[in-house]
């Protein structure tokens, strides 16, 4: 009888396993990318209302230093109409949970819905990679990808972890760097703002030099930020190489504490410990929306859908946006944020019996045209909605790339919010810069900090 009962638990074991891996998608259907598929798998033709339209890939323009994100024709357009909690439950369909607890609590919280545009796109050799990828790439388990070169290694999905997979390992230019703007926002609407640079280095998605990524190796990005403000935070390094794989096959990570004056590896830059200097205000997963390891989680593809995101957010990213008109009490200023309807792959993750994690259950909305995560739905343990992340979605016409800017944790309980990734008030993203090999090494950090 134990005999038995180990053989049906193994066999569930691998049947579970057999869920969260991904397999290969046939040449057939690998054939539709390009044709009724975009190049990295959305679709592209719109809906049939015509409210989302087709896929229109815009030219790369402006240099690759200096430009803060813009489009004149889109930036010039006015709202279409504005979701508030008077008229929610006529929209509620297309809404995450995170917007209808803000539009529900807070009387002056509206959605300024704009015309949809659907000009995301990537340069050649990612479009060439991803169709590769598309016959070549299996996720062998949550956090191992086997196989993957340069593109999206997943475009046409069938589990939950692949599109997270497609997010962490987008395309955006072969190194940068960034200020990264912080402010932990009271309900009063007072704030207190961190300033950090940060450089990355990529890796797998570099088309100079990509690193593939297979079972056995593969390191997809180098990461180091300094805290410059405010001076109780200043001289604080962190430094992380990021891999697939988990534990020490996974994230290595080294901090640097201006009190101890040494650098030091720190296996608690990972999943729910809090960022240092965010107060507890924001996990380490929590940065990009999500990064790091998939293990703690059972991840389900739930399915695409139709749905009001922050996109084309130039107006509150630019330049012209100042922090204090960014920030109001309760909520970010939404006279500044744009909101479009999209299609977007919904991904959840529950917790795996026997671990642990802040958040019991976590929804994830990928937009389908840049494979960015745009919204997480976070739960408790009661099953409660504990905190929202919202990214607003920009595209990088001078790199053919999209990311978030800025980025917000909204904290249900405490009425604070959290905004991160902006850098109004400071230079934009510099993608000229490149770093010398031993650039992101313990021993590199621990001489800057001696000058």
């Amino acid at each position: 009888m134990k005999k038995r009962l180990a053989v049906l638990t193994g066999a569930l074991a691998l049947t579970l396993m057999a869920g969260q891996a991904g397999a290969k998608v046939d040449a057939a259907e690998a054939a539709r990318l390009g044709k009724d598929l975009t190049p990295v798998g959305a679709e592209k033709a719109g809906n049939k209302e015509g409210t989302i339209p087709e896929w229109t890939p815009a030219q790369r323009r402006g240099a690759l230093s200096g430009e803060y994100p813009n489009d004149p024709k889109i930036d010039a357009e006015k709202p279409i109409f504005t979701i508030s909690k008077a008229n929610m439950a006529e929209y509620a369909d297309k809404l995450s949970e995170g917007h209808k607890r803000l539009l529900s609590t807070y009387d002056s919280y509206k959605m300024n819905v704009y015309p949809s545009h659907r000009v995301m796109t990537w340069p050649d050799e990612i479009f060439a990679a991803t169709k590769v990828n598309a016959t070549n790439c299996a996720l062998l388990d949550p956090d191992t990808p086997d196989n993957c070169k340069l593109g999206f290694p997943f475009p046409i999905p069938k589990t939950g972890a692949e599109p997270i997979w497609n997010h962490k390992l987008k395309w955006r230019g072969e190194a940068v760097t960034r200020y990264n703007n912080q402010m932990i926002v009271q309900p009063n609407g007072e704030y207190q703002l961190t300033k950090l640079i940060e450089d990355v280095q990529f890796g797998y998605a570099s088309i100079k030099n990509p690193v593939p990524l297979t079972k056995n190796s593969g390191e997809f990005l180098k990461y180091l930020s300094k805290t410059v403000a405010p001076p109780r935070l200043a001289g604080t390094f962190i430094l992380v190489h990021e891999k697939a794989g988990t534990g020490a096959e996974g994230r290595s990570a080294w901090l640097y504490s201006p009190g101890l004056k040494r650098i030091r590896r720190a296996p608690t830059v990972c999943c729910d410990n809090p960022y240092e200097g965010t107060d507890g205000h924001q996990f380490y997963d929590q940065v990009d929306m999500f990064n790091g390891v998939l293990e703690r989680y059972n991840w389900k593809l739930v399915g695409k859908k139709e749905m009001y995101i922050p996109y084309n957010a130039n107006r509150i990213a630019g330049a012209q946006t100042k922090y204090k008109d960014m920030v109001k009490p309760k909520h970010l200023n939404q006279d500044l944020a744009r909101y479009e309807l999209h299609r977007v792959w919904i991904v959840e993750a529950d917790i795996k019996p026997g671990t642990s994690h802040t958040f019991k259950k976590r929804r994830f909305y990928v937009d389908e045209d840049g494979w960015t995560i745009a919204m997480v739905d976070d739960y408790d343990n009661r099953d409660q909605l504990y905190q929202f992340q919202e990214g607003h979605v920009i595209f990088g016409y001078n790199i053919l790339s999209v990311t978030t800017v800025p980025e917000v944790i909204y904290h249900f309980t405490s009425g604070r919010y959290f905004i991160t990734a902006t850098f109004n008030e400071d230079k934009p993203l510099d993608l000229t810069v490149s770093f010398k090999p031993d650039y992101f090494t313990a021993a590199s950090v621990q001489k800057m900090t001696t000058k």
